[in-house]
């Protein structure tokens, strides 16, 4: 027989996680994946929050897991994240993402979720998880020059008078393509684990290099498929290439973002509450599902016009990097900002035009927000753990 105090806090703690949700959904990946393609007119905003809204559903239930299950017992060693934490930590992040979100400031959201989680964690009295932190300090850290860099460089040989974009173009799906085969997906691999396309198909083939092959399939369709677009009308396979993109980013969000609303839930999970990890993923899908549809058109705006003009070339070129980068966090549980992620993806497409369209002073401000966000949320939710149990 289940506690009444015991069911009352994880509802509680259900809502304040719902709340997150929605923060994040109207934030980080409601507004990160489609701004570029609004910024090249390729879409309407509030047809990009309603797409993204879909897609990022689906991705939180089919790769959600993994950073998930890391938010909600990585972050911090020798305690158990309690209901109590769990809704002060939560609440403590979301009232930050959602003061961004209304003044127009993409708040990285991964930043203020896991210093609040953290804050509560020693609040409690557990120990850093500093192997966890080095992994997720490391690849902060790397976002912006890695994002940036691959960005400049992809935005800088669709300019190149010595390549045509007709080559070009179908390359680079090429490439999409072959990430794609091996991104892992919950539907293809037994019981909490995950597994890709590659991964499944090959070993079915029989050869020793079937995952391989599969890669090389799925990649050389891609080119295929762009080139008889690009072939057709190269303006509008630009455009049909941007959107794709759009749609792949927005799934990974879901995939990367929920675990930030829900990762605090799990310990609760088992602890007098049976429920599945699935339907924390599908309560938490919907939260972000709520937060593109209602409150994601400002902050798409926000990206896609406030930090740089983009055409369709510097678009593409922001978004593959991202997807890159979003997946391989998913695949290692490291919770990720996508609005550091795309945020420097642009900014770097954006240089590859001689930083035309790059605005220095919003980069200045939205970076102090991300480090002043991470802190407050820390200490923030350290002194509101505090002062709470002191009182219960």
């Amino acid at each position: 027989m289940v506690a009444t105090g015991t069911v009352a806090l994880f509802v509680v703690a259900a809502l304040a996680s719902l709340f997150m949700a929605w923060a994040i959904g109207a934030g980080s990946s409601g507004s990160t994946p489609f701004a570029p393609a609004v910024g090249a007119n390729a879409i309407s905003v509030l047809r990009a929050g309603l797409i993204v809204g879909i897609l990022g559903f689906l991705g939180a239930v089919l790769q959600g897991a993994n950073v998930t299950e890391a938010v909600g017992t990585a972050l911090i060693d020798g305690v158990t994240i309690t209901a109590t934490a769990a809704i002060v930590g939560l609440l403590t992040a979301a009232l930050l993402v959602a003061v961004g979100v209304f003044a127009g400031y993409p708040i990285a959201t991964a930043f203020t979720v896991t210093g609040a989680v953290v804050g509560v964690g020693l609040a409690l009295g557990g120990d850093p998880a500093w192997p966890k932190y080095t992994e997720i300090v490391a690849l902060w850290t790397a976002v912006p020059f890695v994002g940036g860099f691959a960005a400049y460089a992809t935005a800088r040989t669709l300019r190149s008078q010595r390549v045509p974009e007709s080559v070009a173009v179908p390359l680079l799906g090429g490439l999409v393509g072959a990430i794609l085969a091996n991104v892992g997906f919950s539907v293809l691999g037994p019981s909490g684990q995950q597994a890709s396309v590659a991964g499944t198909l090959g070993p079915q083939l029989g050869l020793p290099s079937g995952s391989t092959v599969v890669t090389l399939v799925l990649a050389a369709v891609a080119v295929g498929l762009l080139r008889f677009d690009v072939g057709r009308d190269e303006a509008a396979g630009q455009r049909h290439f941007l959107l794709v993109l759009g749609g792949l980013v927005a799934f990974s969000a879901g995939g990367s973002q929920v675990g930030l609303a829900i990762g605090p839930l799990v310990p609760l999970v088992g602890d007098g509450i049976d429920l599945p990890v699935f339907a924390l993923l599908v309560g938490g899908g919907l939260g972000l599902l709520a937060g593109s549809w209602t409150g994601a058109p400002r902050m798409i705006k926000a990206l896609a016009q406030d930090y740089s003009s983009l055409g369709p070339r510097r678009s593409i070129a922001a978004l593959i990097p991202s997807f890159a980068i979003a997946q391989t966090a998913v695949a290692f549980g490291i919770p990720v900002s996508f609005n550091e992620i795309i945020v420097s993806a642009i900014v770097g497409s954006g240089y590859a035009a001689g930083g035309s369209g790059v605005s220095r002073k919003k980069m200045i401000n939205t970076v102090l927000a991300w480090l002043g966000s991470l802190t407050v949320a820390l200490v923030g939710g350290y002194l509101a753990f505090t002062a709470v149990d002191a009182v219960v």
